[in-house]
C-alpha cells in the first residue's frame, strides 16, 4: 500500500505537503515539528525534551480540568497536590495503574500514540468520535481561556453553557433568515430596464427623445455616461458643455413644463476612452395630469465637434423616498455585526454588501454583475495582494528580528522610548509611501519588538496604525482620500498641487502630532502595556494558541489528515499540561527589564540574519519597490499604478527566491482580509446608489448656508472637517471623499456664499483622513494590522480599538480645526481680499 509522507509547518496554518511517495504503511508518518524560526520558541524546558518526555508528561498531568488527550485511551489519575502547592509524591499509592508505553513506534511517531489501536480503521472511529465530541464542547473553556477570563474578571458575568448554547442558535437563525430574505429580493427581481442608447449631439445635431414611462407621479432617475468633467455649471460655456432639458408637454395645452434642466461640463479632447467615461445620474421628479402627458428629453451643445455619450432611465418605486433610512439601516446593522462580535467582520461586510444589493433591487435599480465588479477598487487589492507577498518572502531572511534588536538597543531597553520610535517611524513614512505598505512592514517588526520585551503587542499595533493615518495625512501621497483631491481637475485649476498641498497639510500635521503622543500616553497610562505573567508563560500562551488555530485549519478528509490533525490536537494538549506545571512553579511577577544590556546581547546571539543572499535579493526588490511608490505621482512617463507595482515586485521576487514550494508563502497572504476589503467596496458604493452619501452632503451644505453671512468660512470650516471626520470613521473615506468633492465646488461657486475653495478642500482632507482612526474600519490601514495581528495569535477586536482609537480622532479633528481657524479665519491665510473673513471681519487680509 503506498501512501504519503506528511510534513506540516505552524505557519502554513493546516497546509500539508507530500515529501515522498514510498511503499510504507499508511500510518507512518513524520511528527508535526515547527520551524523554530517561524513560531514562536518553546521553552527550553519543553524544547530540549524528548518525545517521550513529553507524551510521559501527558500520562502524568492530565486533571479533571482540562480536555482528556483524544490519542490516549487510558489516562492516569492526576496526582493529588499537598498545601504548598507541590505534587506530591503518590506514585505508588495510584490505584489505577500506569499503561505501558512501547520502546518505540513506526517511523517517528510519539511513542505511546497510536499503542491502543490494533487496525486504521479503529483510529478513524476513534478520532471521529472524539473530533464530534470537542465540536459539540467547543463553547467549554480551554485552560488558557479559563485564566484568561479569570484575569479580567469577566468570568462574573459569563452564562451558563447551555445559555450559550442557546443565544448562539438563535444569532444564527436570525442571521440566516436575513440571508435567505435578501437572497429572494435580490433573485426574484431582474435588472433594471435602464433603455441605454448611445448618442452624439453637436451644434448642428440636437437630440430630443420621448421617456416612456407609466406612472403618473413617481421618479424617474436619468443617467448620463460620457467623458465629463465632475465641474460645476458655473464653469460651463456653450463651447465645452451639453444642456439637458426634462419636460413634460401638456395634452391640449401649448405650453411646456420644465421638470429638470442641468448641465454637463465635457472633457477635451472628447475622444478619450470609453473605459474613462463618468457617469452622471439625476433623479426628477415627474408629474403628470393624465397618461397622455408626453415626457422628453432634449439634449443640446453649442460645441462644433460631435461628443458620443450614452443615455439611460428608469422609473424609480415610491419606496425610493426612504433609500436614505434604508441605508442607514443597513449600516448600522453592519456595524452591530462587527461591534458585539457576532460574526467575522468579513462576514458581516457581506452579509451588508448582500442586503444593500437587495435593497437596490427593489427599487428597481438592481446592478448586473460587470456593474458591481466595477465597484471594486482593485487597484487597492493588488497594492494588498502583493506587498503581502513581498512581505512573506523577506520575513524569510530573519530581517524584521534583527530590525527589532536594533531598536530595542536605541531604546535601552526603556518601553515608551521604543513606543515613540515606532510612532515616528510610522508616520514619516506613512507620508511617503501608502499607509497600508507602511503597516504591512512594520507590523512584523513590532510584533517581535514586543515579544522580545513582554509587551502586549495589540496596544503598541493600535498606537502605529493610528500615527501611520496621522502621517498619511501630511502629503498628497500618503492617504487615498488625498490621491483623489489632488487628481481632480478643477482643484488643478486653482492650483492646489503636490507641493501646496503638502505644505498646508504639513504644518497642521505637526501640533496634531505632538497632541495625539501626549493623548496616546495619558490614554495607555491605565492600560497593562506589560503582560501579567513570566515571559516564558506569555510565549507558552502564544504558542499553544498557535498549535491550536493549525489543528482547527486541517481539513480531515484522509486517513492521513486525520492522523496529523490528531497529532496536532496532542501536541496542543502536551503543552497545556506543560504550561499548568510551570504555573505551578513560576513566581508571578511583573517583568521588569534590569539589565537590558544582557538581554540585548543574548538576543543579538540568538536572532541573525537567516539568509544573507536572500536578503540581499529581497532588499533590491523592496527598494526598488519603493522607489517606484514614490516616483508613480511625478513621472508621468511610468504609466503603473500602486497595485500593478506591488505585482510586479512580488512576481520579481518569486523568481529570484525561486520557491519550490510556493504553499507556505501563500498561506500568509491574508485572504479573509482581501475578501472583507472586496465586500466593503461592494456596500459602500450600494451605498451611495441608495444616496446615503449624497445626503449628508446635502445636508451639510444646507447648514452652512443657513448662518449669517460673515460666519460662513468659520461655520463651512468646521462643519467640513467634523461631518467629513465622523463619516469617515464608520464610511469607507474613498467613496465619502469622492461624494464630498462636487458639494465643496458647489459651495464655492455659489455666488451667495463667496466662499474660498482652499480651506474648504483642506478641511476635506483634515476630516477624512484623521477620521480614518475612529473605528476599526474607518481605514484600510486599522484592517489590514488588524488582520495580520491575529494571523500571528495578536488580535484586537472592534471595541479595543474603538477605545483607544475614536478618543483620538475627536481630540486630533480638534487639534486640526483649531490650525484651520487661526490660518485661515485670523491670519487670512488663502483668503482672498474680497471674501467676507469670519471671525474678525474687521481684521486685515494678509
Amino acid at each position: 500500500m503506498s501512501g504519503g509522507v506528511i510534513a506540516m509547518n505552524p505557519t502554513s496554518y493546516g497546509t500539508y505537503r507530500s515529501l515522498e511517495d514510498t511503499t510504507v504503511d499508511r500510518r507512518r508518518h513524520v511528527p508535526f515539528v515547527p520551524n523554530r524560526s517561524q513560531t514562536p520558541s518553546i521553552p527550553e524546558e519543553n524544547a530540549s525534551g524528548k518525545e517521550d518526555r513529553e507524551v510521559e508528561s501527558a500520562f502524568d498531568n492530565n486533571t479533571d480540568d482540562m480536555e482528556r488527550n483524544p490519542l490516549l485511551s487510558e489516562a492516569r489519575e492526576p496526582c493529588p497536590n499537598d498545601q504548598n502547592g507541590n505534587r506530591s509524591n503518590q506514585r505508588n499509592k495510584t490505584v489505577r495503574p500506569r499503561p505501558a508505553r512501547p520502546q518505540s513506534a513506526p517511523n517517528g511517531l510519539p511513542p505511546g500514540a497510536l499503542h491502543s489501536y490494533s487496525n486504521m480503521q479503529a483510529l478513524d472511529a476513534d478520532l471521529e468520535a472524539q473530533l464530534g465530541e470537542r465540536r459539540r464542547s467547543a463553547s467549554s473553556l480551554s485552560l488558557t481561556s479559563q485564566m484568561e477570563l479569570h484575569a479580567s474578571g469577566e468570568h462574573l458575568f459569563s452564562m451558563s453553557k447551555g445559555t450559550r448554547k442557546f443565544f448562539r442558535q438563535m444569532k444564527i437563525g436570525i442571521l440566516f433568515l436575513i440571508v435567505i430574505a435578501c437572497s429572494i429580493m435580490f433573485g426574484s427581481i431582474p435588472e433594471g430596464n435602464k433603455h441605454p442608447e448611445t448618442i452624439a449631439v453637436s451644434s448642428s445635431q440636437p437630440y430630443h427623445k420621448n421617456v416612456e414611462v407609466d406612472m403618473l407621479h413617481g421618479q424617474v432617475k436619468l443617467g448620463f455616461d460620457g467623458p465629463f468633467d465632475l465641474l460645476t455649471s458655473i464653469d460651463a460655456t456653450p463651447s465645452n458643455s451639453i444642456n439637458v432639458i426634462l419636460r413634460c408637454n401638456v395634452t391640449g395645452n401649448a405650453t411646456l413644463r420644465i421638470l429638470a434642466n442641468y448641465t454637463l461640463v465635457v472633457k477635451h479632447p472628447t475622444d478619450i476612452p470609453k473605459s474613462d467615461w463618468v457617469m452622471q445620474t439625476q433623479r426628477v421628479l415627474v408629474e403628470r395630469k393624465n397618461e397622455n402627458d408626453l415626457i422628453m428629453v432634449d439634449i443640446t451643445t453649442g460645441m462644433d465637434e460631435a461628443t458620443a455619450l450614452t443615455l439611460s432611465y428608469i422609473e424609480l418605486p415610491p419606496a425610493v423616498d426612504y433609500s436614505v433610512l434604508i441605508a442607514a439601516i443597513i449600516l448600522g446593522f453592519v456595524y452591530v455585526l462587527i461591534t458585539f462580535d457576532l460574526v467575522h467582520r468579513t462576514i458581516a461586510a457581506i452579509i451588508g454588501a448582500l442586503a444593500a444589493l437587495a435593497a437596490l433591487a427593489m427599487l428597481n435599480e438592481r446592478p448586473s454583475l460587470d456593474h458591481i465588479m466595477e465597484w471594486i477598487d482593485f487597484e487597492t487589492l493588488s497594492l494588498l495582494f502583493g506587498m503581502m507577498i513581498l512581505v512573506a518572502i523577506f520575513m524569510e531572511t530573519g530581517f524584521f528580528d534583527y530590525v527589532a534588536i536594533k531598536c530595542y538597543k536605541l531604546s535601552r531597553g526603556r518601553v515608551w522610548v521604543l513606543i515613540f520610535i515606532l510612532c515616528l517611524l510610522a508616520g514619516v513614512v506613512s507620508a511617503f509611501l501608502d499607509n497600508v505598505t507602511t503597516i504591512l512592514l512594520m507590523v512584523p517588526v513590532t510584533i517581535r519588538l514586543c515579544e522580545v520585551m513582554n509587551l502586549d503587542p495589540k496596544y503598541v499595533l493600535i498606537a502605529i496604525v493610528m500615527f501611520s493615518n496621522i502621517g498619511g495625512t501630511s502629503t498628497a501621497v500618503g492617504d487615498p482620500p488625498n490621491v483623489i483631491i489632488i487628481s481632480n481637475a478643477r482643484f488643478q485649476a486653482e492650483g492646489i498641487d503636490f507641493a501646496t498641498f503638502t505644505l498646508h497639510l504639513f504644518l497642521g500635521i505637526i501640533p496634531v502630532y505632538i497632541v495625539g503622543f501626549i493623548l496616546i500616553r495619558i490614554m495607555y497610562m491605565c492600560k497593562q502595556l506589560f503582560n501579567k505573567e513570566h515571559p516564558e508563560i506569555v510565549e507558552l500562551k502564544h504558542e499553544i494558541k498557535i498549535w491550536r488555530q493549525t489543528a482547527q485549519r486541517v481539513t480531515p478528509a484522509s486517513r492521513e489528515e486525520n492522523t496529523v490533525k490528531a497529532l496536532l490536537t496532542q501536541k496542543v494538549l502536551t503543552l497545556e499540561n506543560t504550561l499548568k506545571k510551570k504555573l505551578y512553579n513560576l513566581n508571578r511577577q511583573r517583568p521588569e527589564d534590569t539589565n537590558w544590556q544582557a538581554s540585548l546581547a543574548e538576543l543579538e546571539g540568538k536572532y541573525k540574519i537567516q539568509d544573507t543572499w536572500l536578503l540581499m535579493k529581497s532588499g533590491l526588490v523592496m527598494m526598488a519597490v519603493i522607489l517606484l511608490f514614490f516616483l508613480h505621482s511625478f513621472v508621468p512617463s511610468l504609466h503603473l499604478n500602486l497595485g500593478w507595482i506591488a505585482i510586479l515586485g512580488a512576481i520579481w521576487l518569486m523568481v529570484l527566491a525561486d520557491y519550490k514550494d510556493l504553499e507556505m508563502i501563500m498561506h500568509r497572504v491574508e485572504w479573509s482580509t482581501l475578501l472583507f476589503f472586496a465586500a466593503l467596496f461592494v456596500l459602500m458604493e450600494a451605498l451611495h446608489e441608495l444616496g446615503l452619501l449624497d445626503w449628508i452632503g446635502e445636508r451639510t451644505a444646507e447648514l452652512i448656508q443657513s448662518v449669517p453671512e460673515q460666519n460662513q468660512l468659520a461655520v463651512a470650516i468646521i462643519l467640513i472637517l467634523w461631518v467629513s471626520a465622523v463619516a469617515s470613521s464608520f464610511i469607507d473615506n474613498i467613496p465619502f471623499t469622492t461624494a464630498m468633492i462636487p458639494i465643496i465646488i458647489s459651495l464655492a461657486d455659489d455666488p451667495n456664499l463667496n466662499l474660498p475653495l482652499r480651506p474648504l478642500v483642506w478641511s476635506l482632507a483634515f476630516g477624512a483622513c484623521l477620521g480614518g482612526n475612529g473605528t476599526l474600519i474607518g481605514a484600510s490601514a486599522n484592517v489590514v494590522c488588524a488582520g495580520l495581528a491575529e494571523q500571528r495569535g495578536y488580535g484586537f477586536s472592534f471595541v479595543e480599538f474603538f477605545k483607544v482609537g475614536f478618543p483620538m480622532m475627536i481630540v486630533t479633528t480638534l487639534v486640526a480645526m483649531i490650525y484651520l481657524l487661526i490660518c485661515h479665519g485670523v491670519i487670512g491665510w488663502d483668503v482672498p481680499t474680497n471674501s467676507t473673513m469670519p471671525l474678525f471681519p474687521s481684521h486685515s487680509v494678509l
